[in-house]
């Protein structure tokens, strides 16, 4: 394995403005460089040096997993939009028409799924924390403000609206003072998560002002601190040679220290992110600092969209000593129809991979919906009162009485969301519903 202790790896970022300076999309075709074009003034895209040079395989485009999970394509528009977006960019369009054509088709997109905006924001002395979502009891989501970016984009993000300019549509909060006064007045409130964005964007002198903060308010309800990142995907040298990587580490053993569960959430989205000299060493420096690594991903078509490539990454993950834990669906928001698989087969790949990895890798829970009523995990197909029917659960819900709690829904093979679903057995609605 590479040493990287004297090395400079020196981080380059591509956007829309300046992709066609990847050198490897030199020989790739034409009208595909158009179409990232078209379909990136709607999606947001960004990738860096490492996705371009260590992750992508160049010669297996479009195909690639990582080149699909990074760089926009046509077909990730539905043909409406994508003709009217080519349309204003053909007809020498200024910057702001070009913007407002793009809002008008993203506000089409179900920019904030599951309630975000209408349910989840809490308030405090009657305001309203944009910053925060508490959805669940036990966890809290904080957006700290400087962490509202990742390394790279990916292309299935249900919080694409973040990075695309529109701050009604954007979570935020600069200030930790009324977040710990949250959790000091909500001791239901056992779990913190830092999302974003990426919280891991973030240098450490200001990640470490939000945490120093947080240790120092001693809140005895807290007893762990979920840091949600890709960077460990997308940039591994965060943790290796960044200038403030051994900083950022010492950060993580304060927390420990504390006596405070540290675990990060690491996207994974497919086995070749797991593969690379930088990524094992960065998983290993994590895990020194006492932090524990927890993986998930949604199951998205065109990416890993097969059982046997889950029970690849699920088997690299636990011999690199990460703990497999969700299976996630792809939500209903932005390009969800080009990912999109239903739930009947998303439980027949999961089983497949589930069945083929050993005890320790089952740690996994999936597949699952983030819906607006909570996460609903879908069990699988059976025959109750001579009726075929998709058996669910909920992991999570609005309502905590719901966790654990099974229900049923008519069998349905094109079902890809629980909105899509009916009720078996006659009734007219699921009990979670109003009336």
């Amino acid at each position: 394995m590479e040493n990287f202790t004297d090395t400079e790896i020196k981080y380059r970022s591509y956007a829309l403005h300046n992709f066609r300076k990847i050198p490897q999309l030199e020989h790739i075709p034409e009208q595909l460089k158009k179409d990232i074009e078209v379909v990136g003034n709607v999606l947001p895209f960004k990738a860096n040096n490492y996705v371009v040079e260590e992750l992508i395989d160049w010669n297996n485009i479009p195909n690639d997993p990582i080149f699909t999970l990074t760089f926009p394509r046509k077909e990730m528009l539905i043909p409406e939009h994508y003709e009217r977006m080519k349309k204003v960019l053909e007809s020498g369009a200024s910057k702001m028409e070009i913007k407002e054509e793009a809002n008008k088709i993203r506000a089409e997109l179900n920019p904030h799924p599951a309630g975000q905006l209408e349910h989840n924001v809490p308030m405090i002395e009657g305001q309203k924390l944009t910053g925060m979502q508490h959805k669940y009891d036990e966890t809290v989501l904080f957006f700290p403000s400087q962490g509202q970016t990742c390394h790279a984009y990916c292309t299935f993000c249900f919080r694409w609206p973040q990075f695309v300019g529109m701050d009604e549509w954007k979570f935020a909060m600069k200030e930790t003072e009324l977040l710990i006064k949250y959790l000091q007045e909500h001791n239901e409130v056992t779990d913190l998560l830092f999302t974003g964005g990426d919280p891991m964007i973030m240098k450490n002198k200001i990640f470490s002002t939000y945490i120093d903060a947080i240790l120092e308010a001693d809140i005895p309800n807290l007893q762990t601190i979920r840091i949600g990142t890709k960077a460990l995907a997308y940039w591994p040298y965060k943790f290796l040679t960044d200038d403030d990587a051994n900083f950022t580490l010492h950060t993580f053993r304060q927390i420990v220290k504390k006596g405070i569960n540290l675990t990060i959430m690491a996207h994974f989205n497919h086995p070749a992110e797991m593969k690379t000299d930088a990524v094992k060493e960065a998983i290993k420096k994590i895990r020194e600092t006492g932090a524990q690594i927890r993986t998930q991903s949604p199951l998205m078509k065109h990416i890993n969209d097969s059982a046997e490539t889950w029970a690849e990454m699920w088997r690299e993950q636990v011999n690199q000593n990460c703990i497999p834990y969700y299976m996630f669906l792809a939500r209903d928001t932005g390009a969800q129809h080009f990912f999109k698989i239903p739930l009947v087969e998303a439980w027949e790949i999961f089983r497949n991979a589930y069945q083929n990895v050993s005890g320790i890798c089952r740690t996994v829970r999936g597949p699952s919906m983030s819906a607006d009523a909570g996460k609903v995990q879908v069990l699988g197909v059976t025959e109750l009162a001579d009726e075929k029917i998709i058996s669910l659960r909920f992991l999570q819900g609005r309502d905590s009485d719901w966790v654990g709690k099974p229900f049923f829904a008519k069998y349905d093979e094109e079902a890809c969301w629980l909105d899509e679903l009916q009720p078996a057995f006659g009734e007219e609605q699921f009990f979670f519903e109003e009336t």
